[in-house]
């Protein structure tokens, strides 16, 4: 049985799903790239019918707060289309295509940790790329002119610049809802896209992802030395997360060549999950002491958002603009600490369940589970994780 992968490799769930599906030993082919024009219309086509339709699936299901992305999609033989990369870990785990070990431990305390990396690499990770390419790689990236590529069987060959110009100008723009906000007195060197954007009101941002970039690199550098994979021997649903948000950048070339000279060993490692030599990889998984640094990482960049994002939705009304749209009309704007600095965004309303599954997740630990957490040391455990025994 082989899947089609609806997307584009500059996304980086598109490349997490890949790995997925890799590992779990559902072949898949990539599209549009690769495929003919009639067959990707006809895909367009189910897939914008599914959508008005509402029955994309999103596994176990589907919540008031999901929103369907623009990528990726799975187009499976059943004929079902599936979307959210977590959600399709999930899927892979409960309906297993192969043999392949689950990708995501059966050990509770190890399968906290995994969805909590996993979770922090998909949110806040994301800002980190997404800067990377479009700040960092800024003279020197070609991510529209490969989206056009891609589509080239649905856009003629007189558009394609055209395409290629708009989203990179796009993604320019859009870069202060994704967290990057650039100062608003730099001077910025004449490049192909307009200049990085600041938001009067809005705190910059740049120097504070580049250092969380560096610690993330570093972390996972420092812990890659120690073993095979994120949590032990093999690979997991956590590897997959930092193989899609680091990897999309390996075609960005000034942030490749900080992360080679960097983090010599990651770069390598991620090469090798792209080439596909995480199949079939087995054995056992642990809570390593140096997990200790991208733990850190964890509970300072992600979770305070985490935790600020849900108390600002709170008092948003349940009804208009939601999330980016919100966000342009300058709606459900919350401030909070980042990085020991103000910081300024909208509620993202999908992060409500992130954050809510995760600490049902953290509820559901034993005593004994939560003393074998590394996430534990040193901090107390948030009021959101207690239950009444461990309050």
């Amino acid at each position: 049985m082989t899947a089609l992968l609806w997307g584009s490799e500059l996304s980086p769930f598109f490349l997490k799903v890949e790995a997925l599906c890799r590992h779990a030993g559902l072949p898949t082919e990539r599209r549009p790239d690769g495929g003919s024009a009639l067959e990707n219309l006809r895909l367009m086509t189910r897939l914008r019918i599914a959508q008005a339709r509402r029955t994309i699936q999103r596994w176990p299901s589907s919540d008031p707060n999901d929103e369907y992305p623009l990528v990726p999609y799975l187009f499976t033989a059943d004929g079902a289309i599936h979307y959210d990369s977590s959600g399709i870990a999930g899927w892979l785990d409960a309906e297993p295509p192969g043999d392949a070990e689950p990708l995501i431990p059966r050990e509770p305390a190890l399968a906290f940790v995994c969805k909590l990396i996993e979770e922090a690499l998909d949110e806040v990770g994301l800002y980190l790329v997404h800067h990377h390419r479009w700040v960092v790689s800024r003279g020197d990236n070609d991510a529209g002119e490969r989206l056009a590529r891609e589509f080239r069987s649905l856009v003629p060959a007189i558009l394609q610049p055209l395409i290629a110009n708009g989203f990179s100008r796009r993604q320019t723009r859009r870069l202060p809802y994704l967290f990057s906000v650039a100062p608003a007195t730099k001077s910025w060197s004449p490049g192909r896209w307009p200049d990085p954007p600041s938001r009067p009101g809005f705190p910059a941002t740049h120097r504070r992802l580049e250092d969380s970039w560096d610690e993330l690199v570093d972390a996972a550098e420092q812990l890659l030395q120690q073993q095979p994979y994120l949590l032990g021997d093999r690979f997991t649903l956590a590897d997959a997360a930092l193989h899609g948000q680091l990897g999309m950048n390996l075609s960005d070339p000034s942030s490749e060549r900080r992360l080679r000279e960097r983090a010599p060993r990651l770069r390598g490692w991620l090469g090798a999950i792209a080439a596909g030599r995480h199949v079939g990889s087995r054995g056992e998984l642990r809570l390593h002491p140096d997990l200790a640094p991208l733990l850190t990482w964890v509970q300072r960049d992600f979770i305070p958002l985490m935790r600020a994002n849900a108390a600002a939705a709170a008092s948003v009304p349940p009804r208009g603009s939601r999330n980016e749209a919100a966000f342009n009309r300058r709606r459900d704007l919350f401030e909070f600490a980042w990085r020991d600095a103000p910081a300024r965004m909208a509620v993202k309303r999908f992060q409500l369940r992130t954050w809510s599954e995760l600490c049902e997740q953290a509820r559901a630990l034993s005593a004994q589970d939560v003393a074998l957490l590394p996430v534990a040391s040193g901090t107390a455990w948030l009021p959101e994780w207690q239950t009444s025994s461990k309050a």
